[in-house]
């Protein structure tokens, strides 16, 4: 081990709270999301009981073993990064981690020899990669990036509080200490995912994506040892391979089929090519290829099966679900003082539904609920210009400004991930405020 760390050795013990500043964006990219809560988090596998049936001919690599995902973990990296916290060199690596923030920038030299290597061959894209898809995808983002905003925090951060596993490992691991820091770091993963440059070597998602590849690592490592975790969860390793598609599905799938129910128009290449830009995502992430759908109905198929049974109320998923309503208050950018709880909780009700809010004890709100079921697609045909405002609802004439200002809010959410110092890093523990006693 020692031999392994011997050229970080010299590093301060001590953790480094310094975080390298990111360039200032300048310019609104597409994809802001609460996903962390998903895509930095833990998501759940399919349920205890149910066998895994999906056909690996469905997928990007139209074939594969066929193995239960919920077996299948991410084993190279787990071991190493195991090693890193076990040998009291986590600090160390991290601060060599910050230094990497464009994806074509040569690795750290003082970074462990083993994680090095991994890396150069995590931050390598698949060969199925179409750069003219990406390009398409672009455009998708800018044209819908405001939509987007609110359909990755309210159809797919809301959704991950009702995910069991996702919730509890949410809530015990590191991350659930500080939740404007996590919202923070997923808004970063939805901002880089929309830029132009996204896979290219002057971007982002890439170093993003391996980073966040090392967390899951770390908290597989950690979170077993927190007996608040342990006492509360179904399974021994969190973060396995249906639990990151989990993840995924909770955000581009429920993206789509929420933009296709509100009647946004869509471009059939554009939406393979946004639906692309996630299968990406996905791979960078560490998803083995044989899992990742190779297209919207394959993607609806998985999500039948693994994500929408097992949606389910947890005690921690109501106090997330309570700090995510408050988002008005605790995005950075500042308060929103028009977007309020009461408003939140109103379209977390009409895009989750009845059941869903009932489970998260968000209350009724007879005015605004009847609102956004009367003018929210309205609303979207008068930007979209397939209707006029004039000929709208008369009520939507009155809230216009709500929606907005609800919009403003996703717009917030994408902006955090490009102009805060944000760094994800491999933890050095589990929730604080949750002591396991180990650390």
């Amino acid at each position: 081990m020692q031999t392994m760390y011997q050229r970080i050795s010299g590093s301060h013990p001590e953790e480094d709270d310094g975080m390298d500043e990111l360039s200032r964006r300048k310019m609104l990219a597409a994809g802001g999301t609460l996903g962390a809560l998903g895509a930095l988090g833990v998501a759940t596998p399919a349920h205890a009981g149910a066998l895994w049936t999906w056909s690996p001919k469905g997928s990007v690599a139209g074939a594969g073993k066929g193995a239960d995902p919920r077996g299948v973990w991410d084993e190279e990296a787990d071991r190493i990064v195991a090693d890193i916290i076990e040998s009291g060199h986590t600090a160390a690596v991290n601060r060599e981690l910050r230094k990497w923030t464009k994806n074509g920038q040569p690795l750290s030299g003082a970074l462990p020899a083993e994680l090095r290597r991994f890396m150069e061959r995590a931050r390598r894209m698949p060969s199925w990669a179409d750069e003219g898809k990406l390009d398409t995808a672009t455009d998708f983002n800018e044209k819908r990036g405001l939509y987007l905003g609110v359909t990755y925090g309210f159809a797919s951060g809301m959704m991950s509080t009702v995910i069991p596993r996702e919730a509890r490992a949410v809530y015990y691991s590191k991350g659930g200490a500080d939740m404007r820091d996590r919202i923070t770091k997923t808004a970063k993963l939805g901002y880089d995912i929309g830029t132009s440059n996204a896979y290219r070597d002057e971007g982002e998602m890439i170093v993003t994506c391996v980073k966040t590849r090392l967390a899951h690592a770390g908290v597989r490592h950690l979170l077993p040892q927190s007996p608040h975790w342990s006492k509360v969860a179904d399974e021994e390793i969190p973060i396995s391979q249906a639990d990151m598609m989990v993840t995924w599905h909770s955000l581009p799938t429920t993206v789509m089929q929420n933009l296709k129910k509100w009647k946004v128009p869509i471009p059939d290449d554009e939406s393979a090519a946004f639906l692309h830009s996630w299968q990406l995502c996905a791979y960078m992430l560490g998803i083995k290829e044989e899992y990742i759908p190779n297209s919207w109905a394959e993607a609806d198929s998985q999500a039948a099966q693994v994500l929408t049974p097992i949606l389910a109320p947890t005690p921690e998923g109501v106090k997330l679900a309570d700090m995510l309503l408050n988002l008005g208050t605790i995005v950075p950018g500042g308060p929103l003082r028009y977007v309020t709880k009461p408003i939140l909780g109103a379209l977390t009700r009409y895009v989750l539904g009845d059941e869903i809010a009932g489970w998260l004890k968000i209350p009724r709100e007879p005015f605004w609920d009847a609102v956004f079921d009367t003018a929210w697609e309205p609303f979207i045909a008068v930007r979209e210009g397939l209707l006029s405002l004039e000929d709208a609802p008369g009520v939507l004439q009155k809230v216009y400004w709500a929606f907005d200002e609800i919009l403003r809010l996703g717009a917030l959410l994408v902006l955090s991930g490009g102009d805060l110092p944000i760094s994800i890093q491999i933890p050095d523990a589990n929730n604080p405020d949750y002591p396991d006693g180990g650390r």
